[in-house]
This record gives C-alpha cells, structure tokens and sequence, in this order.
C-alpha cells in the first residue's frame, strides 16, 4: 500500500509538472482565438493583473494583496461572497508563478475594472478612485454561445424568446392532475440533467405513485436544454433563483418532497433553509459535506479533498483536471461537448443500439463556463457554508432526511455521509455495497424507486 502511494504522488508529480505547463500556453492560445472569433482578449482566472484598463461586461476584483479576482458580468447582481476564492488562488503552481510574470511584462491588456478601496496617483499626478465589490454591484447583460461551445439545436434551443428566461423542467403528474397529491422536485448532481432521472426513476413508479405525485426533474442552469449564459458565474443564488421561478414559483409549490444527487444536495440543503415550511421530506445521494477544520480555509480545503491532485484512480485524475486546469477543462468540453451528438451515434453503432445513452446528455450538454463556475462556486465554495446550513435543517425544517450512499463511490466518500448525521442526528444513512457514485440510481432504479415511495409515504412532522 505505501509502495502503491509512493508511485502514485511520484508519477503525478510529473504529470501534473506537465499539465500546469501545458494549462499555461493553452492560456496564450485561448486569448488568441478569443480574439480571432470574438475581436477582444478574455479575462481567466489564472493570471493576477494590478491594473487593467476600463471597458464593458468584465471586472477585475482586488480584495487580497496581489490577488485579483477576473469576474464577468452577470446577469443579475452578485456579492463578492458567492465567488469562490478556488477560482483565482488554486495554490502555487507553477501555472500561476508563469501568470504573475505575464502581468509584470503586461502582455496582456485585459479588460475590466480594478475595484480597490484605496486611491492610487497615477503618473501624470492625478488621481484614480478605486473601489472594493464587497456588495452587489453589477448587472448581467445578454449573452449568446462562445465559438468553442456547442451551437446544435439541443444545445441552443434555451435561447428561443419562450425558453431563456426558465429553466428546462419535465413533469411527470396523474392524468387529472387535481389527483396529485403530493410534488417531488428531483435535483440532478454535477454534469448530469434531468434525464438523471426521467429515464431511471419516472418509469418504474408503481401505478399507484404516478397516480398520487406530480414528478418534476428540472436542468440546473448550464444544464441539458436549460439556458447556458456565457455572462454568468453560476453561483448559489443565480442556481437556485432560477429553481424557484421555473419550478416553485411556476407549478405554484406549496409542499414537495426533495430528492437530490451530489451537487443536487447542497442546493436542496439551501432550499430547505430558504424555504423551511415547503419541504416534505429530504432524500440526499451522496452528499459532498466534508467537515473543514478550524483555520482552514474552508473552499480550498474542499477542493484538495474532492480533486487531490491523483494520477489513480481515474475518477479522481478526471476531478483534478477539471478542477485544477482552467484552460485544459475547456479543450476538454471543446472536444468533446462539441461532439456529443457524434459521441452519441457512436456509442449507439458500437452497441448496436442497445445501450441508452440518456446520461450523455448530463455529461456532455454544457459549457465550459457553466462547469468551471458551477463546480467552484457550489461544490467547493460552499464548504464554508455547510455546516450552518445543515445546523438550520436540523434545528428549523420540520421533516425527515434520508441520505444514501454507494460504498464504492470514488467520487465523494461515504464519509460524507456520515458527517451529515453527525450534524442531523435525525438523518437516517443507507449505504448501498457495490454501488458507486452513478450506480446508486442507475442499475437499481426499480428499488430505489420502491424506497422513495415509502419515504414519501411515511413522511411525517418532526415537531409539533
């Protein structure tokens, strides 16, 4: 075992030497063809500019010394909080010692705005008022897809007048729909879509639960058909927002049952304490709650815990990758989210069309932009978060809390799981053998299907 640990933090030393060096030119090359196909240069987060010069739809954030936060217009007001602090200071790498030699050479005039508190003179003695995005400030303006996401008609089709203002929702509900007893809203987890669980869970419903509930699976904002603005952050307001106009607001919830996936469960956990008198019941699969130490800063130590820089096993390389590596999680999506539909049919050729390729669609059916944003911002920024989330469902949400979890999973560990009862003593923890991350609803539908039924069915009111 320690031999296999050794060769395993040698070989990635080495590798990821390599993918900081390659993450840096691709750096180069993305503002070059950001350029070449959209006329102006593009701010990332890997480089930490002191000055830049004025001009619309990007601001460059000074909050920590020589860390300068590159943020994009967004299409409603942000706070300086809701950004995690993983995007702009992943550590010292050597992707990020190159990026603060290219902003003292100033090779790049990036646009933006620095927002400092300070009053800096400059050369010709007058002065420049600078000012700190402690609060919301900015407002998001329209988008349209970049040259390196997808343009298919799948990938688009949010951007029809009747689509781009919601989120994509397929519902499921009795044929009189003044039957519905009850709603449950599932939430799907990270590169995943409603089909997560509309093409598992929505058939094998027994007669009499399709009869009884309304079933709604919703696309998270940069998800499968729901809007992909290039000009937003994907924060945990923008998320959930978007959850209740599309979802609460429209199908006029009043009490529903929570059912979600990974990322899925801190947003139904943010739910639950927005809305503590709606939520029925909570059923979380694999929760990513990791109990950050005293002194830590809670968004880096998340990140360390779910991308640790692993060559093996290949779920948690996949992780760092995406994670770590800007610019090389974009040619990623570019490679392979441009070609889904391709991915598709092959898969179908070379399966002879047995295999149901409905998770492609998750994986594959979003932006760069949406990922990035969304993986930092949710899963790691809210680490810091989590604990008082968990305190107010335990002490103020009047419902039971069913957590799941494969005891395979290499993605988030069942740990995890264990650590939210520890917070919820209520919590009740079912940890499946020989399921993973995925496997936990797919390949076991027809149970997990039967088990949600009887949570549903067994709800109860804690306190009086």
């Amino acid at each position: 075992m320690a031999i296999a640990q050794w060769l395993n933090q040698t070989i990635g030393f080495f590798i990821f030497f390599f993918l900081d060096i390659f993450d840096y030119l691709f750096c180069f090359i993305y503002k070059t063809l950001d350029l070449f196909f959209e006329y102006e240069w593009k701010p990332c987060y890997c480089s930490f500019p002191l000055e830049a010069q004025a001009k619309t739809r990007k601001i460059i954030v000074s909050e920590r010394g020589d860390y300068s936060n590159v943020v994009s217009m967004t299409r409603t007001k942000i706070h300086f909080d809701e950004i995690s602090d993983t995007l702009y200071a992943r550590g010292p790498s050597l992707l990020m010692r190159l990026s603060k030699l290219v902003s003292s050479v100033k090779f790049f005039n990036y646009t933006g705005l620095i927002m400092r508190h300070n009053v800096k003179k400059t050369r010709s003695g007058s002065k420049k008022r600078l000012m700190t995005l402690n609060s919301t400030v900015v407002e998001k303006l329209p988008t349209t897809p970049r040259w390196s996401d997808c343009h298919c008609s799948f990938c688009t089709s949010w951007l029809s007048p009747s689509n781009k203002d919601s989120l994509y929702v397929k519902v499921q509900q009795p044929k009189d729909n003044k039957k519905a007893r009850d709603n449950v809203v599932f939430i799907h987890g990270f590169l995943s879509s409603s089909s997560f669980w509309s093409e598992t869970l929505f058939p094998n419903f027994s007669d009499t639960a399709k009869s009884n509930y309304r079933l709604i699976a919703v696309d998270l904002l940069g998800y499968g058909r729901s809007p992909k603005p290039n000009d937003s952050l994907y924060t945990l307001r923008e998320h959930l927002e978007m959850i209740e106009k599309s979802v609460i607001s429209q199908y006029k919830l009043k009490k529903f049952h929570v059912v979600a996936h990974s990322l899925g469960c801190v947003l139904a956990l943010a739910l639950a304490v927005k809305h503590p008198g709606a939520i029925k019941s909570l059923t979380l699969l694999a929760p990513p709650y990791y109990k950050v130490p005293k002194g830590v800063q809670a968004a880096q130590y998340v990140m360390r815990k779910v991308a640790p820089k692993n060559v093996w096993p290949p779920m948690q390389f996949g992780a760092s990758l995406i994670s770590w590596y800007e610019h090389l999680g974009r040619t990623v999506c570019l490679v392979l989210c441009k070609s889904h539909r391709l991915v598709d049919s092959l898969t179908r050729l070379l399966t002879l069309n047995r295999m149901r390729t409905y998770l492609i669609e998750g994986f594959l059916c979003h932006t760069h932009n949406g990922s990035w944003h969304t993986l930092h911002n949710i899963i790691f920024g809210s680490g810091g978060k989590l604990d008082s989330y968990l305190d107010y469902v335990r002490d103020h949400v009047d419902c039971d809390i069913t957590i799941f979890h494969g005891r395979k999973d290499e993605v988030i560990p069942v740990e995890c799981s264990y650590s939210v009862k520890t917070r919820v003593p209520r919590a009740t923890v079912h940890v499946i053998p020989d399921k993973d991350h995925i496997t936990i609803v797919v390949g076991r539908q027809k149970e997990f299907a039967r088990e949600l039924e009887l949570i549903w069915q067994t709800s109860k009111t804690i306190y009086k």
